[in-house]
């Protein structure tokens, strides 16, 4: 049999893959407060300045700052405000360049050497740099130990994402990525009842980083993906892997899998980063995915960073952009699966809606007192990218062939992360114009959802393992597409 058939005997979610995609799943709180540390370590409490003229230097401000909130972050402690205040920004797109060169490098290194051993690899590091950064002692080693902290980040973030997907059934993996999306939103609010109850900053990134050693831990006993074994003609160790979870859901077969065409054992050569652009479907899918993936990360991220910036309780503001997305996965796991919307449409939809959103920002007043507001928008907004965002880690997954899965979610990532990047100093365009954000974000989320359109859909369509298959199966589809002339028996002819 081969692995899709593998699964159907083994149970395609059984009680024994619930158990191993249970702590990724929850690992997402964790990523969650990593990537969102900086809206509250970084947040600007108010302050006044007793003495308002030109300073000689840093040093002579301090003289004259008083800090008027019950807050202590980097802002107060490094006093990193008016000519320094570009720092705290810095920091966010630090993390976020971080995650891109971890998407680079992790993403291909993960389909050469398997997914456990750079997952494992990853978390580790990365809790170790959580604590670097509670304990730095000055604004550069905060700083540096942020980017670190960004590299590991990104590549267990993809690792983690595509294990979800390959320890189950195709038919489960949209619900697997859904949870895996729907955790992260979690995981912004309970950052931010976190941040509410500890005020200290040093505390409470000690305290967001702590889940990350119990997690590693509870990982350590994780198999190696089955599908990564089987796509590299290790068919003898993925058989070991789908009997010990046919024996763990209770059935009782026996898992005999056939060599996987396409390998390197069957005379195939070795998949690596450079078949995304020597193979023209390949090539294709991931220009468009690439700049899908930028605009869901620079409207989602652009948007949740601006939170912290509206006026009351910055607290409930941040927790509301988080919690404002658990709406969006039941819309995605219904409008998903039907034949009529799909993967690509609702992906589509969801994008253009969300660009829309933003754009009716720019129509009305900056101070309305009706509840069709700038920030009701926005979170209606941030709803929908947030549905498009999960969708595409699905249908990306389902894009690409398992030998080169990591390497396409990596570029893809990588591209995700450049709007990371830039998303921090989106807000500060206020200073241009009080649109000027939305405009950003409006344009970009109708344009990605337009491109979206013209890639494949994947709804109950076969996932190839190799690029062989992919290959095959796309020049089936376009053979079907054919008009052929017809003969007097009104059978098509081909020639």
């Amino acid at each position: 049999m081969d692995i899709e058939e593998a699964f159907q005997a083994v149970g395609e979610f059984g009680r024994y893959q619930k158990r191993l995609t249970a702590p990724i799943i929850l690992l997402q709180i964790y990523m969650a407060s990593q990537s969102m540390l900086i809206v509250l370590v970084g947040a600007e409490p108010e302050y006044r300045i007793d003495k308002e003229e030109t300073w000689s230097s840093p040093e002579d401000l301090i003289k004259h700052v008083t800090f008027t909130e019950d807050l202590h972050s980097i802002v107060t402690e490094w006093f990193l405000i008016k000519h320094q205040a570009y720092k705290v920004s810095l920091v966010g797109s630090l993390f976020f360049a971080g995650v891109l060169i971890g998407n680079v490098v992790f993403g291909p290194l993960s389909d050469k050497i398997g997914r456990k051993p750079v997952f494992l690899t990853c978390l580790l590091l990365e809790v170790i740099f959580g604590y670097a950064t509670a304990f730095a002692t000055n604004y550069e080693v905060f700083a540096a130990s942020r980017l670190f902290a960004g590299i590991m980040n990104g590549g267990m973030a993809l690792v983690s994402f595509v294990l979800t997907q390959e320890y189950v059934g195709k038919s489960y993996w949209a619900l697997t990525g859904t949870l895996t999306n729907m955790m992260f939103a979690v995981g912004i609010a309970v950052y931010a009842a976190m941040g509410y109850h500890i005020r200290q900053w040093r505390t409470l990134a000690m305290a967001a980083n702590t889940p990350g050693v119990l997690l590693f831990f509870l990982c350590l006993s994780l198999p190696e993906s089955p599908r990564w074994l089987y796509s590299h003609g290790l068919t003898d160790k993925a058989e070991e892997v789908m009997q010990e979870m046919a024996i763990r859901n209770g059935n009782r077969v026996t898992i005999k899998l056939k060599m996987c065409a396409g390998t390197a054992k069957t005379g195939g050569s070795s998949p690596s980063l450079l078949d995304l652009v020597k193979h023209p479907i390949l090539r294709w899918r991931t220009v468009i995915l690439m700049y899908v993936w930028y605009v869901c990360s620079l409207v989602y991220y652009g948007l949740t960073m601006s939170a912290s910036e509206l006026k009351g309780n910055r607290y409930l503001s941040v927790a509301m952009y988080g919690l404002v997305e658990l709406p969006a996965y039941p819309l995605c796991m219904y409008f998903i699966n039907k034949p009529w919307a799909g993967r690509r449409k609702t992906t589509s939809g969801f994008l253009v809606f969300a660009g829309f959103s933003c754009m009716i920002t720019i129509f009305l007043p900056e101070h309305s007192g009706s509840w069709l507001n700038t920030t009701t928008l926005a979170l209606l907004g941030k709803l929908t990218v947030s549905a498009a965002f999960n969708i595409v880690y699905i249908y990306t997954s389902e894009l690409y062939p398992t030998v080169v899965r990591n390497a396409g979610l990596g570029v893809c990532s990588m591209s995700c992360r450049i709007g990371g990047i830039l998303a921090p100093f989106v807000p500060s365009m206020k200073t241009l114009n009080q649109s000027m954000p939305y405009m950003v974000f409006g344009l970009s989320g109708i344009s990605a959802g337009c491109l979206e359109l013209l890639l494949p859909e994947t709804l109950n369509k076969p996932i190839p393992e190799t690029i062989d298959e992919l290959q095959t199966a796309t020049y089936q589809r376009l053979e079907e597409k054919m008009v052929y002339p017809r003969d007097e028996n009104c059978s098509p002819t081909k020639k």
